[in-house]
Formats: structure tokens, sequence, C-alpha cells
């Protein structure tokens, strides 16, 4: 999802492109280069990959730092016959910093339609075929996900090489919820399917995860705070894995209020929101869903133990309150 900071030596996928050509043609090299189809740049030294299985490899790359590419990302990317990426120019860049030649396509939501048969076709010749993103784990609010169905609807094998994910990265360190999260990615440009997306989202439990824009923040935080609770704990990450990685903590109210009169920052946001508080039901909630269940029909030593998970009550306590109006109804139905 992020890019990838240039003035650091070690990040060298630089800019923010735009998509790239259909194909980059890139020869297999011969012996008088010194660099074999399969070698790659590891740590300054040459090494080669094994070959692979026909397959669809869904491969992590870095999403700022490229020292965050995994080894067996590499051999992948340096033995698979051809290459699935959103913009050539980016993943060239990666792939040069690796001593990679591998040939690549574009593949992105704007040509995905047409582009498919072609990767279809290729694995249908005995090919393996690798799908990156710009910046991270594909297929979180980046394309593939049809070309993976059809990958598996057709019988071949997906093999996922994981890695780098600002999602994951933001979660670990962020100090919120991990036990049940919901990934809602980047919310709609337009204010009111935003508003609409935000007011589904609102009894949704565990911690909520966006993508967003950070020209967007200061529209965004408020929109939050109004329909999700100003009090509930919200953490924005940013420049993930860069130099000047930050973690911006509070409320949805104090981060509303900060990111609408700062400037805009620099690089893609990682938008984390805790759960809401529980809300302690009173009797007439707690009697209303025992009047539902028992006007259905359940059985009221099943329903006792629902209703008490439900609203963290002892459930004796839940029993004996249905066991109650279980008596008045039938008192009410003999008179």
């Amino acid at each position: 999802m992020n890019g990838v900071d240039e003035n650091d030596p070690d990040h060298e996928l630089a800019d923010d492109l735009a998509d790239g050509p259909e194909t980059d043609e890139m020869p297999d090299l011969d012996d008088a280069t010194g660099h074999g189809r399969r070698d790659f740049i590891l740590l300054g030294n040459k090494a080669t990959a094994p070959g692979l299985a026909t397959a669809l490899y869904i491969v992590a790359t870095p999403i700022g730092n490229l020292k965050d590419m995994t080894i067996r990302a590499l051999e992948v990317l340096a033995a698979c016959d051809l290459i699935a990426c959103e913009d050539t120019r980016v993943s060239r860049k990666l792939l040069t910093h690796y001593g990679i030649h591998t040939r690549l396509i574009t593949y992105h939501e704007h040509n995905a339609d047409k582009q498919r048969p072609y990767l279809l076709n290729a694995l249908g010749e005995g090919k393996s075929v690798a799908l990156i993103s710009d910046a991270g784990t594909p297929l979180l609010s980046d394309p593939g996900y049809k070309l993976v169905a059809d990958m598996l609807a057709e019988g071949h094998a997906v093999v996922p090489i994981p890695g780098a994910s600002a999602m994951l990265s933001a979660l670990v360190a962020g100090g919120l919820p991990t036990d049940q999260i919901h990934f809602a990615g980047f919310l709609p440009q337009k204010a009111g399917a935003r508003d609409r997306k935000l007011a589904d989202l609102a009894d949704v439990p565990g911690t909520l995860v966006f993508y967003e824009s950070p020209r967007r923040l200061g529209a965004v935080l408020p929109a939050m705070a109004a329909l999700l609770g100003e009090g509930r704990e919200v953490v924005v990450a940013r420049e993930l894995t860069k130099k000047f990685e930050e973690f911006h903590r509070g409320t949805l109210r104090e981060l509303a209020d900060h990111y609408a009169n700062a400037d805009a920052p620099k690089g893609e946001a990682v938008i984390l929101i805790g759960p809401a508080e529980e809300q302690e039901p009173d009797e007439e909630d707690i009697d209303a869903m025992i009047l539902a269940g028992l006007e259905r029909g359940e059985h009221i030593k099943a329903l006792s133990a629902e209703i008490a998970q439900k609203v963290g009550a002892k459930k004796n306590e839940i029993y004996k309150r249905a066991q109650e109006l279980k008596d008045e109804m039938a008192a009410g139905d003999r008179t």
C-alpha cells in the first residue's frame, strides 16, 4: 500500500508513478553477462533460485524498507517465468535492486479483464507466474481477487509468499485489541457513500482497519468521530517501516481536531479504530430479549444461556428472570 522513501539509501522504490506499459520485455541474459536467468543478488552476493512448480505465486513486497524483502520472495521472483504487477516502472526498481531480470506484465484494475486470460494461458502452458503489488501484500486493497478465483477454477495451484503488510504492521504496534479485526480498506471518496459505509460499520465488533490518503485525514476523521463515536480509541499509522515512521494515538475527537488544523502529512495512512465500549443493557432490554425468545418457542435453558453470554450477565440470573416472565405469560393466557 505505501510507497518507499527515496531519501533513504536502503529505500530505492521512489516516486508515486502512474500506470506503466502493458509489458516490460527483459530478455534472458547469457553467460557473457555473468548473470543467469534465475540469479539474484542478496547482501552483495549472487545467488541462484531453485526452479518453480507451475502455479500462481502471490508475493508480498516491501511497503517502505527494501530490507523487508524475504529470501523466499526473491527466489520466486527470480525463478518465475512472468511477474504480473501494477506498474512496471515501480516494480522494475525493486527487481533491479536485487539483480532480478524476470519479465514484467502489468495487471491492475483497468486492464485486469484483458490480462487474466493471458495469465491463465501461461499457467496452462506449464509456466509459473508471480503476482505483486506496488508495495505490500497483493489483494489487500489491490487487484487480484478475480485472478486467484479464476486460477483455482481452472485447477491451478495458488501459493502465498508472505511478507510485508501495512495492515499487520500497524496492528501489531498500534496497541489496540487484535483478537477480532475488521479490514474495511479504503472508504468511498464521496461524502455520502463514505458516511453510509461508516454507519454500516458502527456496530461491527472488534478493531476496524482502514487505508487512507493523508490528504483526506482532515475530512475522514471528523466523519468517523460523528458516526462511530468520538470517544473511541484511534491510531493513525504513517510512513510504516520508513525512517520517519509515526503512530499518532488518541480518541477520534482528539485526532479529528488535530488533523483538521494540521498540514496534510506525507505517506498513506493506516487508521485503526478500537472497539466501541459495550453498553450494559438495562432490565427492559433483557426482558425484551427473553420475551422475544419465549414467543419464538425457544427452550428456556438454552435461551437464558444465549442471552447471558450476549449481555455478560450470570446465566442463573437470566434463567430466573426468564422463568418469571414465562409464568406471567402463562398466567395471562389463562385469564
